[in-house]
């Protein structure tokens, strides 16, 4: 059994699947993560199924050990990665070793970052999603330094390639359009 043991966090990791739809009826939100074409691209890297666990973090700072030989890939905002130090880059799959750290750097471009390791992290399901969700507090807490998460076994096939080119696009000004939410009071006019 493989364990992952996370040294820090950055402003905030959890863990993160395609999320649980058809319960919005209920009032639960289907969350999963927020860049599902880097968390199911994450996931293909290392030959997981694409909706596997994921780690997401927000803003860089993730660093974890792996205490056996795991493969894992970082997909997802321009950003650096390394191992024990030395620079392996994004959208790679590569194998940290036995006791090895795994560092996601503050993103150059973007804010979000997706980690998958060969398996997928198993943590316990919720209404059949492993995603958290910090506004209906259902699924697995945010991530905290000292945590350890298990490799399952969520993976198939070795993966045809372990690189993808990364997307170098880059939008000079993006216009958003918004909906009042849940947090609208926390809002105020220009």
């Amino acid at each position: 059994m493989t364990r992952v043991a996370v040294i820090a966090t950055g402003p905030l990791a959890t863990i993160q699947d395609l999320g649980r739809p058809g319960y919005q009826h209920l009032g639960v939100p289907r969350s999963g993560a927020a860049d599902r074409v880097a968390m199911t691209l994450a996931n293909r890297l290392v030959g997981n199924s694409e909706d596997a666990a994921t780690i997401e973090t927000t803003l860089g700072g993730l660093v974890f050990r792996c205490d056996t030989d795991t493969l894992v890939a970082v997909t997802g905002a321009d950003t650096s990665v390394s191992v024990n130090g030395v620079a392996v880059g994004i959208n790679s799959a590569v194998v940290a070793r036995a006791g090895a750290s795994v560092e996601v750097g503050t993103p150059h471009w973007g804010c979000r970052n997706y980690v998958a390791a060969r398996g997928g992290f198993d943590v316990e399901p919720s209404l059949g999603s492993r995603s958290t969700d910090t506004l209906s507090g259902t699924g697995p807490a945010p991530l905290a330094q000292g945590d350890e998460l298990i490799v399952g076994d969520a993976h198939q096939t070795w993966p045809a390639t372990l690189h993808a080119p990364a997307d170098t696009r880059r939008a000079g000004v993006v216009e958003l359009t918004t909906f009042p939410g849940p947090r609208a009071d926390r809002l105020t006019e220009p």
